[in-house]
């Protein structure tokens, strides 16, 4: 025996029928029929749909991993090498997706290319060709399953979040600023990951809503499938951006906020009564429209001075401090003359013009900043040209932030608290907080947490369906 043939590795035997797996695809056991006499590989998709840019085109697709089990479905997404004609072994030829995945055979793994194609008539769900075999394997027609058999029963065991690997999400961002800071800093993380972003705007979708088949409509054409929503829904959009995160719900999407946090989130009222149900610390609060006790209002709130906000007041617009009782009788006078509802709060004299936005991201403050307004403005209009600055947060505040989104049900939200001498007081929760301040502030990659969660959460793919 020569030098090198002791160098070569065993070989591996493969017979006509194989368990393999395609770990990168989510596909951890499938039985391949291996025939030399084809030369590509090709495995089982429907519903394919691309997605991507030209280029970097990806394409995803629903596999049927169990031949016996049509409603096990696993999605799969994968990048695209190209898309060429092939010749089946009943003559046919067909434009195929062809994708590169690694199989692992036996313990064994090697990347090989596999054609995307549907074979619901086929008695096996992927064919091994002879250009995905190696020249340490040998095929021997007349044997079958030779290496470890695996079996379809792994799909339908619980899967950690961090089990499954990770595939290309196509993600839509809803929104009515596409260009704005925050929207380009989660592009530009999302797409570092290998994701693909898609902006939409949330005024010009429509819906067809119905049991069957619920579908976003977008300038004339039904929007694809997508792996996630981001809603970053305008004040002046909160009723139809609502309905058009539940459509996105009804249709099996996640969505990084559901549709009601974001409401409870944006109607104040409803926020301070939920979150003072459980316990937590606010500034004295009243909430009026029309009525005349403006002395009763006031002293509900401990007397001048005090905060004067429009329920729908959003980055500052429409709040005001009122220093005397005169001044706040004055600007209650004019909210009830709009018709307006409002709301009056104690002013926290000891915040010192300066509140602390902490940002959470499932359950996990991911960052915290100081702003503090230009001198002889107020705080609340910081977003008008203040400054801001990392702080770091006490137990308590932590505790806080994080209570307040796990009550109000956000997975993403910027909550603002106030120091007080009596401990942290909530001011607002945002479900759709700006990435800039916080960002430059703490030099964190705010964008890539929230892009996290997301892969967090749309991870595990297999699901059985009701046929």
């Amino acid at each position: 025996m020569s030098d090198s043939d002791t160098d070569k590795p065993p070989m591996q035997i493969l017979g006509w029928e194989e368990w393999v797996s395609l770990p990168g695809l989510s596909l951890p056991a499938i039985k391949a029929k291996v025939d030399t006499g084809a030369r590509t590989s090709a495995l089982h998709a429907v519903a394919i749909e691309p997605f991507g840019t030209d280029k970097k085109p990806q394409v995803r697709f629903i596999m049927h991993p169990d031949p016996a089990d049509p409603t096990l479905e696993v999605i799969c997404s994968a990048k695209v090498l190209d898309r060429r004609r092939v010749t089946s072994s009943n003559g046919s030829t067909e434009l195929r997706y062809i994708i590169a995945a690694n199989i692992n055979v036996g313990g064994k793994k090697w990347p090989i290319e596999l054609s995307l194609t549907n074979r619901e008539t086929m008695g096996y769900r992927m064919l091994l060709g002879r250009s995905a075999l190696r020249e340490d394997i040998s095929v021997v027609p007349t044997l079958s399953f030779q290496q470890p058999v695996l079996s379809y029963d792994v799909y339908k065991r619980k899967q950690g979040k961090n089990s499954i690997p990770l595939r290309p999400l196509r993600i839509g961002i809803l929104t009515q600023e596409p260009n704005n800071y925050s929207n380009q800093e989660m592009v530009r993380a999302a797409e570092a990951r290998g994701h693909v972003v898609d902006m939409i705007y949330t005024s010009r979708c429509y819906m067809a809503i119905n049991a069957h088949k619920p579908e976003v409509h977008y300038d004339g054409a039904p929007l694809p499938r997508y792996d996630a929503i981001i809603p970053r829904i305008g004040s002046r959009l909160t009723f139809y951006g609502m309905s058009v995160v539940r459509q996105f719900e009804a249709m099996g999407v996640f969505c990084l906020n559901n549709a009601q946090p974001i409401g409870a989130s944006r109607d104040k009222l409803l926020a301070h009564q939920v979150l003072s149900q459980h316990g937590l610390g606010m500034p004295i609060t009243a909430f009026a429209k029309s009525s005349h006790d403006t002395k009763g209002i006031l002293d509900l709130v401990g007397g001048a001075p005090v905060v004067v906000k429009l329920l729908e007041s959003t980055q500052g617009k429409g709040v005001v401090l009122a220093e005397t009782r005169s001044a706040a009788t004055a600007i209650i006078d004019a909210f009830r003359g709009l018709n307006a509802h409002f709301l009056v709060q104690e002013y926290v004299k000891e915040a010192g013009g300066s509140d602390l936005r902490c940002f959470v991201v499932e359950g996990k403050v991911v960052g915290a900043m100081m702003r503090t307004a230009q001198e002889g403005e107020f705080r609340s209009n910081v977003h008008q040209g203040g400054s801001v600055k990392k702080v770091r947060l006490t137990k308590e505040e932590r505790r806080t932030a994080i209570k307040a989104t796990k009550i109000l049900k956000l997975k993403v939200a910027g909550v603002d608290i106030l120091r007080s001498k009596s401990g942290p007081k909530i001011l607002e929760v945002n479900s759709s907080p700006g990435l800039e301040g916080i960002t430059k502030a703490t030099g964190k990659d705010i964008a890539a947490e929230i892009i996290g969660c997301i892969e967090a959460n749309v991870r595990t793919v297999f699901k059985t369906t009701t046929k």
